[in-house]
């Protein structure tokens, strides 16, 4: 009989935060984030990530199919991490270091070797979490659900970004000391580049500040500078892509940033996917498709690690803030550098409200053209 200490059979450990869509450090539910990139998930092998606070065994079965559980074993609450995939009944399951109980990429659990033929005890009832996944053009995006007991089908279809190839280019990883709220703040600051990214190569600091005006739309849980034609780098597009070159900035809760460089013949897309792995722990991926321009093949051993470059300083930017941080909570935000961030703040309060009232979201930011030096 169970220990009555312990949650009953069946039961995934946890229970659903008070508040609808958002946990109570601050971070979007019935939301996807990304996993991992395909790359790393090796047939017949897992690994142990942490997201929203919580820990996450994501992996490969020998057939090929990603699958996400909650990376604790309910028996003794060892990582299922630790264990390895060997078929049960016609199918792969996890098996526990510990005791050998296996479980499906469903979550259930199909065998518990120490049981007796004749004991009534009745395993399948017995279940981790288990979190959906979706694989497309390289990644493997999860979905949290609020309810972590609750087994219905996701409230959001997983990300889309338009027509890629099957595999990225390169992907760059960092993790920032940061909330994932300061951390999408950073990554969406338009003023920040002539001072942290200042490389002589790129934006050396005598190129001065120039006058940036930008029409931003709303999007699809999101906002976006809409097509426009380039103006700094517009020299460097057309000897990559040719003539006639448009760009736009996306940004999507919960978190997903990307750019998108294009003409008739070429594109570029550069993600950056944010997954919040605890309170000052953001992981950052950034995965970089291009089609066409084969000029931009020979640019992979420079673009990787001047992109690892840039995220670095960033990440440089987030430690010293939380110098700040740790005397004074509160930010001066003014118009209109820091309206994205403001734009973002609101889309939480708006997918949290709609999630409490069952209602779909609707989008409060309305198109407006922002202004700025930089």
């Amino acid at each position: 009989m169970a220990d009555t200490q312990h949650p009953e059979p069946g039961k995934t450990g946890i229970s659903a935060p008070a508040k609808a869509g958002i946990t109570d450090d601050g971070y979007l539910t019935d939301c996807w984030y990304l996993a991992a990139p395909s790359a790393e998930l090796k047939p017949g092998k897992q690994q142990r990530i942490m997201v929203l606070g919580e820990p996450v065994v994501v992996g490969r079965t020998p057939a090929g199919e990603p699958f996400a559980l909650r990376d604790i074993c309910p028996h003794r609450l060892v990582p299922l991490s630790a264990g390895q995939q060997l078929e049960t009944d016609g199918e792969w399951a996890l098996q526990c270091p510990y005791h050998g109980w296996r479980f499906g990429t469903d979550g259930g659990c199909k065998l518990m070797p120490s049981l007796t033929p004749d004991s009534p005890y009745d395993s399948s009832k017995v279940k981790v979490r288990r979190y959906p996944v979706h694989e497309a053009n390289g990644a493997v995006y999860l979905y949290v659900a609020h309810n972590p007991r609750l087994e219905a089908e996701p409230v959001v279809p997983p990300p889309d970004f338009g027509p890629l190839p099957a595999k990225p280019k390169f992907i760059i990883h960092d993790v920032f000391n940061a909330h994932m709220d300061d951390a999408v703040v950073g990554l969406m600051d338009p003023a920040h580049v002539p001072f942290v990214h200042n490389q002589w190569w790129w934006r050396p600091p005598s190129a001065g500040l120039k006058l940036k005006e930008k029409p931003f739309i709303p999007t699809e849980r999101g906002w976006a500078i809409d097509r426009h034609s380039p103006s700094s780098n517009s020299k460097l597009y057309r000897w990559v892509f040719g003539g006639d070159v448009q760009t736009e900035i996306r940004f999507q809760l919960p978190g997903y940033r990307w750019e998108i460089v294009s003409n008739d013949t070429a594109r570029l897309l550069t993600l950056t996917c944010l997954t919040p792995e605890g309170p000052k722990k953001t992981r950052i991926t950034q995965f970089t498709w291009w089609t066409g321009a084969p000029l931009l093949n020979l640019a992979i051993p420079i673009a990787k690690p001047a992109g690892k470059m840039f995220l670095d300083q960033d990440g440089t930017m987030v430690n010293l803030q939380n110098e700040g941080m740790a005397h004074q909570k509160a930010m001066l935000w003014i118009d209109d550098i820091d309206v994205q961030a403001k734009w973002y703040q609101r889309l939480k309060r708006e997918w949290t409200e709609a999630r409490a009232e069952q209602r779909d979201f609707v989008n409060p930011i309305e198109p407006r053209t922002l202004r700025w030096m930089s």
